[in-house]
């Protein structure tokens, strides 16, 4: 099934899902939008991220999408059901395969997560991890600052070592010994990460597990693109591109290329009533 494979974030970090997509799925066409007019969404309030998720999502089944990834962790923990009741194709979003790899992997049954301000309070992962087992013990931690660091450039720099430390410390003290990374830049700091947790923890790329997600679902509904590459893969962002090829390099190990700003306005005003209001749906 050559359709492509929809991928949205609210602006770069979702390239690194892109990234593990890319490797463990050649042959499958990617079209990802970074909504980066409206960047952080992990500072939004709920409703607000719903209806952000919802738009995203029209925008990208224009293009004939067969599955839509949620590649933002914000979106993930307070948009999924939403989308996933408005939506007639597969939705994954990057919480579930992150929570379920920790579960896997920790002996303990004590599991840090650190992510936005929006991820941490949502309790997404926490409640995804006890789903799974119960008498797991999660220590959330919020690491506003992160973004940022990671979109200067400063991945290993003195202050970023500093502000991990800070973050970290408690966690650290809660004996944990696996941490999920719950945000989709925060991979790019795994080695920063490592010298502040130790090489004996186990560190959860939620980007890599959702790959390794999307490619279950697309064998499972016969979904796989058998007749090779059809398109060159397709990048959109709702406000200017330049910062967004420069950084999202880094994000995705190579040059960026084919990247088209669009008026995002514009298309939901074309769109009118047809986008589904979050009031309304996901009523949990």
């Amino acid at each position: 099934m050559k359709d492509p494979i929809g991928i949205f974030d609210s602006g770069i970090g979702g390239l690194t899902v892109v990234k593990e997509l890319i490797k463990l799925l050649p042959d499958e066409n990617l079209i990802y939008f970074g909504d980066t007019a409206r960047i952080p969404y992990g500072t939004k309030s709920k409703r607000l991220i719903q209806q952000y998720a919802l738009e995203d999502a029209n925008f990208l089944l224009q293009y004939n999408i067969k599955l839509l990834v949620v590649a933002c962790n914000s979106a993930s923990s307070l948009a999924l059901s939403v989308l996933q009741e408005s939506l007639d194709i597969p939705v994954i979003g990057v919480v579930i395969p992150g929570a379920q790899a920790a579960v896997d992997l920790s002996k303990n049954k004590r599991i840090g997560v650190i992510g936005t301000t929006a991820t941490i309070n949502s309790g997404a992962y926490s409640a995804q991890i006890k789903r799974l087992t119960p008498d797991a013990k999660v220590i959330g931690q919020p690491c506003p600052l992160l973004v940022p660091l990671v979109e200067e450039g400063w991945l290993d720099d003195y202050v970023t070592q500093l502000t991990l430390k800070k973050y970290l410390h408690d966690m650290m003290r809660e004996d944990i010994d696996t941490l999920i990374l719950g945000c989709t830049h925060y991979p790019l700091l795994e080695p920063a990460i490592r010298k502040v947790v130790g090489s004996e923890k186990h560190l959860i790329d939620s980007g890599r597990e959702t790959a390794k997600a999307v490619k279950e679902v697309l064998m499972k509904e016969d979904m796989l693109n058998l007749k090779g590459k059809t398109i060159q893969n397709k990048f959109f962002v709702s406000d200017i591109q330049e910062k967004f090829a420069e950084v999202g390099s880094r994000f995705l190990g190579q040059p960026l290329q084919n990247i088209e700003r669009i008026d995002f306005e514009q298309f939901l005003i074309q769109l009118g009533t047809n986008v589904p209001c979050a009031e309304n749906l996901g009523k949990e």
